[in-house]
C-alpha cells in the first residue's frame, strides 16, 4: 500500500470525476490521500471533501502564494480549524521567493504563525520552500528552538544543505514526480542520502505528473511511478519502499486512522 501524502483534490481539475480519481488511486494500491488546504476561505470545501471519503484526510493552512491576501498573523484561527476530525496537519505554508506572488515579509509572518499552530496542536507542519533555502533553514532552526514541532518538506526540490538541516531538525522529506525527471540528478542524490525512515512520496496533483506520464494532469494513482523510481534510487524492492513510506506517513501524521487505508486498499 502507498499513501499520496500531498495532493489538491479540491481543485477544479477533479470536479467532474472525483469518484473516478479516488477509485483509480485505490485500484493502484494507494490506500490513503492527504488533500491540502491553501486558503482559509477554501477550508470548508477541503474539509467537506475529506468528510466525503473515509480514506482522505486534509490540512488547514495558507500557501505562501496567498500570504498577502489570506496570510495569518497569529495561530488562533488555524488552531480553531484544526479541531476538525479530518484535519491531520498544518499547512501548506512556507516561503516561495521564486514567484514572489506575495511580499516576502507577509510570507514570513504567516509561516511563523503556522509554526506556532503546529507547536500548539502537535500536528505536523506541511512546508513549501522554493528559492529560499538559507532563510527557510534559519527560520526552522529558530522556531524549533522556541518549541518542538514535527513536519515535512513537501515536494522537495531544494538543495542538499536544506535537506540536511531539515532532517537534523527531525523533519521528513517528501518526493514528488520531479524525482523521475531526466535532469533531476541532484534530487536523486538527495533522495539516496536521506534516511529511509524520513521519506514520503506524493503527487502534488494536479501538478508535476511523473515520467512516463509527464505533461498530463497528475492524480493520486500516479504516485506509484514516483515510488518505483525512488525504490530504484534506493536499490530496494517496491514493496519495501511502499511499506517504509507508508509507515513514515502514519508515524508523522499520527491522527490519521490506518484502518481506513487498509479497508480502502
Amino acid at each position: 500500500m502507498l499513501v499520496d501524502s500531498h495532493c489538491h483534490l479540491d481543485f477544479d481539475d477533479f470536479a467532474t470525476e472525483l469518484d473516478d480519481v479516488v477509485g483509480r488511486a485505490i485500484d493502484a494500491g494507494v490506500g490513503m490521500m492527504l488533500t491540502i488546504c491553501i486558503r482559509l476561505d477554501g477550508f470548508d470545501r477541503v474539509a467537506a471533501l475529506a468528510e466525503r471519503y473515509d480514506n482522505i484526510y486534509c490540512t488547514v493552512g495558507v500557501h505562501p502564494h496567498e500570504a498577502e491576501e489570506q496570510g495569518v498573523k497569529a495561530a488562533d484561527r488555524l488552531i480553531e480549524l484544526s479541531a476538525h476530525p479530518k484535519v491531520i496537519g498544518i499547512g501548506e505554508t512556507g516561503l516561495d521567493f521564486f514567484y514572489d506572488h506575495s511580499p516576502r515579509e507577509a510570507q514570513r509572518i504567516s509561516f511563523r504563525a503556522h509554526i506556532a499552530a503546529a507547536q500548539a496542536t502537535g500536528l505536523p507542519l506541511v512546508v513549501h520552500s522554493r528559492d529560499a533555502d538559507a532563510e527557510m533553514a534559519e527560520i526552522l532552526r529558530e522556531e524549533m528552538g522556541r518549541g518542538a514541532f514535527s513536519g515535512v518538506m513537501h515536494c522537495f526540490s531544494s538543495g542538499p544543505e536544506l535537506a540536511e538541516a531539515a532532517v537534523a531538525l527531525g523533519l521528513y522529506i517528501s518526493l514528488s514526480g520531479i524525482l523521475t525527471f531526466k535532469k533531476a540528478n541532484e534530487l536523486r542524490d538527495i533522495a539516496l542520502s536521506v534516511p529511509l525512515d524520513r521519506l514520503l512520496v506524493e503527487t502534488d496533483a494536479p501538478y508535476l505528473a511523473p515520467v512516463p506520464l509527464r505533461g498530463k494532469r497528475n492524480e493520486p494513482s500516479f504516485v506509484v511511478h514516483t515510488a518505483a523510481r525512488l525504490a530504484e534510487v534506493r536499490e530496494v524492492g517496491t514493496d519495501m519502499l511502499a511499506a517504509a513510506t507508508t509507515e513514515n506517513f502514519f508515524r508523522l501524521f499520527a491522527r490519521a486512522d490506518r484502518a481506513r487505508a487498509l479497508l480502502a486498499a
